[in-house]
């Protein structure tokens, strides 16, 4: 990105990147508006220090950790204000985790991002409407121009697949 062709190339980075990161931002924030601010934030400082993105190993963690911190980062503003301004902060749960809990929820997230990126397109897209969009199957089979059964055998590949992806994690 730091020759003369940036733009493009940082184009087609934003392109390939920018779902993942926004599912990413969701989890944390669990608001969609917030989940976008907070990734088009991330690439704002991406593009700032793109001269220094040489010097990033892995650039896909980099970005997860990156987007990570400032939905943490936001969530903390958020809740300032919301306290300055007299609004009620919603009650724990009871289901509080701790640190190492947070962590441990943190990375196995970050290991479903990537095996779910690595997924076969149209395998992918059926899993992430009828899973984390609530679509149903006959609505995901008219939108892609196949039938149920197709979006039932996609389904059940997409598990399969993510299933041996993170078997290995314990």
């Amino acid at each position: 990105m730091r020759e003369e062709s940036s733009e493009r190339a940082f184009r087609g980075f934003y392109d390939l990147t920018y779902d993942r990161l926004f599912r990413i931002a969701y989890f944390f924030l669990k608001r969609e508006e917030w989940a976008q601010e907070v990734v088009l934030d991330v690439f704002m400082s991406l593009w700032n220090q793109r001269a220094t993105l040489s010097d990033v190993h892995n650039i896909e963690d980099y970005c997860f950790i990156l987007t990570r911190n400032a939905a943490l980062n936001y969530l903390e503003k958020e809740k300032r204000h919301a306290s300055r301004s007299l609004e009620t902060v919603p009650e724990s749960d009871g289901t509080d985790q701790s640190p190492e809990e947070q962590l441990i929820s943190e990375e196995l997230f970050a290991r479903y991002v990537k095996a779910l990126d690595r997924l076969p397109e149209r395998c992918r897209e059926v899993f992430i409407r009828v899973r984390e969009e609530k679509q149903s199957y006959a609505q995901v089979a008219q939108d892609m121009g196949f039938s149920v059964k197709t979006v039932d055998a996609q389904l059940q590949k997409a598990h399969a697949r993510l299933r041996e992806m993170l078997l290995g994690y314990n």
